[in-house]
């Protein structure tokens, strides 16, 4: 049999060994794996100090008081000393050994831990990394183990869930999880899903956490996994409360909606059924049609308690909130006691726009969200964005305009002449054209721009990123698309529709002031005859201003009595004699003189003040032609009518009050209507007109043959005489063709058994041409400008003592 000696079973030993001499503390043997741990070889290691390859100063100790201290062993870490200095981590064992002989020897082990320390310092920084980026992440993060216990959780957790200092301090897991339930809106729900993930390990779940302090937590929860086990499970928490953008408001309502397990009802103030989650659905096991308009009431078996509904109608009205249970019947099926929280919905002003009941689902609630912000942000009827969510992008526009350099316009849109559809129609199909004329504007625009509706007939349109070349090219295209004829049911028609247009940011900073420069272009539009579109421009605005200021400066003037009435007189051609007169307003405005009627009577007619204008014309003139009457010189007096006082319901009866009132003959007041006025609505004119004639009022249509001069109108209407209008009469005797005209007029006039006055006649030729075809009277600078009423007295041979007691 081989005798094996102890050094070659050490040489071979994977660990490094080396025997120490104690009284010389020198190496009498190293194995290979010593040699290869300290990187130098045996032979370099035999014979040399113990202390040159480990410099501990545990070692120093255990060599310098060995003997001391008996017998011992010493084993713990340490570094041991390379011949280049390096330092290798090692797991250090000294014993002594009694051999055979008596000799007593060191024994020296050393296993090297270098790689397991470098893990060790690896997985430390690791670990370290994973909480600096769980306590910087905004999210709050809980980490709990298969049985709910708490492992772990970051700082945005603390702030999210408002974790007090002493469970900082001092964790106590039962008062945490306490805490959470104290913090939540529906504690039973938050308590049987932590029930849940305890029993499905695997599950994934995603929901939102209401807290009673009206925050809302999107909650992710998933299995925390090892070698696809689950060993715990790991909870984010994301307040998003004030999330910013809509559109993400939207999707988390509807995927809350879609994925909730409670029931939620939306309703309208008297509590009627407008909206159904799919769990409502379940629940009643009926279809949303079935449901829709009905009242909620009826729902609930609770219903015939008495006051039980009255209790929660004065909650509502009171606190805005009700909780409580309800029984919820159901048709072939069980009763089922819900867990009911119903809130009151109100819009801006506090009136109640509808009521939510959840039960269970809080999901819900998001889908009822999403019903409401739909209605606040959308025109009910076409469906389009009303000014709210066109604030909102318009306002998104602006605050990004200084970064991207990119301006916008803005397009005021108003239907011209929609209200006669409207009111001849009626609402119903007015609401299908608005219908049809959205679809054609959403036809004409780009996915980025919007297109609001305001109300009534007015559309607001935002162009993205739109300079004025491409916003003149949308509003072009928009004409002609509104241009094209419209088709509802059996009718067909044609409109038309006007455009103002405001730039970004030269006509404007805000939506109201882009909006309203847009319109004021708009109305500039409508007075040069609708049916195109015209840019802002600023001094639109002093235009506007002034036409405000000259508005309340005729209310004022009419207060003052700063009116007077002026009086042309209109004279016979055979007699040479004056037959009447026509009253014509003149405004002593302080500062400015004497102000003629074209510089305000277009004001008076755009703000309705016409009508307060034209009653007291009526009664100063009949009033005047009274007091030549009292004193032996009947004059008849004519007065011009506008449009907006003849289409007054009461303008026969005013003209009757104004005859009583100054005790006029009737045949003394002559009333001056335009064709324009007549043909607007003839069956309704003619009904004035022969109400007028039946009060014994003569009348006349003035500037005749500028309007339609249509002679089937012209027959129909009761008309005394007709005024060619000066604009023909100016050229005579010399243009042929106003002489035909003229010519005509007067043979057309005579030939229906009218007078026939020429005004604005300023010469003698015009005099002379006009008696040779046998016009019966005239009017115009030639014979007398518009002169006070007392020079008119005179011209009518009255002198002033006459007047003065007429008068009295």
């Amino acid at each position: 049999m081989t005798h094996i000696t102890w050094e070659a079973v050490v040489d071979n030993l994977l660990d490094a060994v080396l025997v120490v001499q104690p009284e010389t503390q020198t190496i009498t043997f190293a194995n290979r794996a010593a040699a290869k741990l300290l990187q130098t070889d045996v032979a370099t290691l035999a014979g040399s100090p113990v202390l040159t390859w480990t410099d501990d100063l545990q070692d120093h100790v255990y060599w310098e008081t060995w003997q001391q201290d008996g017998e011992h062993t010493l084993e713990s870490q340490t570094t041991v000393r390379c011949p280049d200095g390096q330092q290798v981590p090692v797991i250090r064992k000294i014993m002594p050994i009694k051999l055979s002989d008596g000799q007593r020897i060191m024994a020296l082990s050393l296993r090297d831990i270098a790689d397991a320390e470098s893990n060790r310092l690896r997985l430390e920084e690791l670990l370290a990394e994973l909480r600096s980026a769980l306590d910087s992440s905004s999210d709050g993060i809980l980490i709990t183990d298969l049985n709910g216990h708490i492992r772990a959780f970051n700082h945005s957790f603390v702030a999210h869930w408002d974790l007090p200092q002493a469970l900082l301090t001092k964790p106590d897991e039962t008062l945490i999880w306490q805490h959470l339930m104290d913090r939540v809106c529906d504690a039973n729900s938050f308590f049987a899903t932590r029930q849940e993930f305890e029993r499905n390990p695997l599950m994934e779940f995603d929901d939102l956490v209401i807290l009673k302090d009206g925050r809302m937590l999107e909650r992710h929860s998933c299995a925390q996994l090892a070698r696809g086990r689950p060993i715990g499970r790991l909870h984010v928490f994301r307040d998003v409360t004030s999330r910013a953008a809509a559109d993400a408001k939207l999707r988390l309502a509807a995927k809350v909606f879609e994925s909730s397990l409670d029931a939620i009802i939306v309703t309208t103030a008297d509590r009627c059924v407008v909206a159904c989650n799919p769990s409502a659905l379940r629940l009643t096991g009926q279809q949303m049609h079935e449901l829709e308009g009905g009242l909620v009431d009826n729902w609930f078996t609770d219903v015939a308690r008495a006051g039980m509904f009255a209790a929660i109608q004065d909650a509502l009205t009171q606190r805005g909130a009700w909780e409580g249970e309800l029984r919820l019947a159901r048709s072939g099926a069980a009763e089922v006691v819900l867990l009911v929280s119903w809130v009151v919905l109100r819009d801006e002003s506090g009136l109640v726009q509808h009521t939510v009941l959840f039960a269970k689902d809080l999901s819900e609630r998001m889908e009822s969200q999403q019903r409401i912000e739909q209605l606040a942000y959308t025109d009910p009827l076409t469906g389009l964005p009303n000014r709210l969510m066109l604030g909102e992008r318009v306002g998104h526009a602006i605050t990004h305009a200084p970064r991207s350099g990119n301006g916008f316009a803005v397009l005021f849109l108003d239907l011209d002449r929609f209200k006669s559809i409207n009111d001849s129609l009626g609402h119903m199909f007015g609401d299908l054209v608005l219908q049809e004329v959205a679809a054609r504007l959403g036809r004409c625009l780009r996915s980025s721009d919007t297109l609001c509706r305001l109300g009534g007939d007015e559309f607001v349109i935002h162009l993205h990123n739109a300079g004025r070349d491409a916003a003149d090219g949308t509003a072009q295209r928009i004409i002609d698309a509104i241009g094209q004829p419209v088709q509802v049911g059996e009718l067909q028609f044609s409109m038309s529709c006007s455009i103002g247009i405001a730039l970004y940011p030269q006509d404007g900073q805000s939506l109201d002031e882009l909006v309203r420069s847009a319109d004021t272009a708009m109305y500039q539009v409508k007075e040069r005859g609708k049916g195109h579109h015209r840019f802002y421009q600023a001094d639109m605005n002093a235009d506007l201003l002034e036409r405000v200021r000259l508005d309340h400066a005729i209310r004022q003037g009419l207060n003052r009595q700063e009116f007077v009435l002026h009086y042309q007189p209109r004279v016979d051609f055979k007699t040479g004699a004056i037959v009447g007169c026509e009253a014509l307003m003149r405004w002593q405005r302080p500062g400015h003189g004497l102000v003629p009627p074209g510089a305000f009577i277009g004001v008076a007619e755009e703000t309705g003040c016409i009508v307060q204008m034209g009653r007291w014309l009526a009664d100063t003139a009949t009033a005047q032609a009274m007091r030549w009457l009292s004193a032996g010189r009947p004059c008849q007096v004519a007065i011009n009518v506008s449009a907006l006082e003849f289409s007054q319901p009461d303008f026969v009866p005013q003209v009757a009050s104004v005859l009583q009132r100054s005790g006029l003959p009737a045949h003394l007041l002559e009333l001056e209507l335009t064709e324009s006025i007549l043909i607007r609505d003839v069956n309704e004119a003619q009904d004035k007109l022969h109400a007028l004639q039946a009060l014994g009022v003569h009348l006349s249509l003035d500037d005749f043959g500028t309007g339609y001069s249509s002679l089937t109108y012209l027959k129909r209407f009761v008309v005394h005489r007709i005024k060619i209008d000066q604009s023909f009469v100016r050229s005579l005797p010399d243009n042929t063709t106003d002489q035909a005209i003229v010519d005509a007029i007067v043979r057309m006039g005579h030939a229906l058994s009218m007078e026939v006055v020429a005004e604005g006649v300023e010469h003698t030729e015009q005099l002379e041409w006009l008696q040779s075809i046998g016009c019966d009277q005239y009017q115009g600078f030639l014979f007398s400008r518009p002169v006070p009423a007392d020079e008119l007295g005179r011209m009518l041979g009255l002198d002033t003592g006459t007047l003065d007691a007429a008068a009295a």
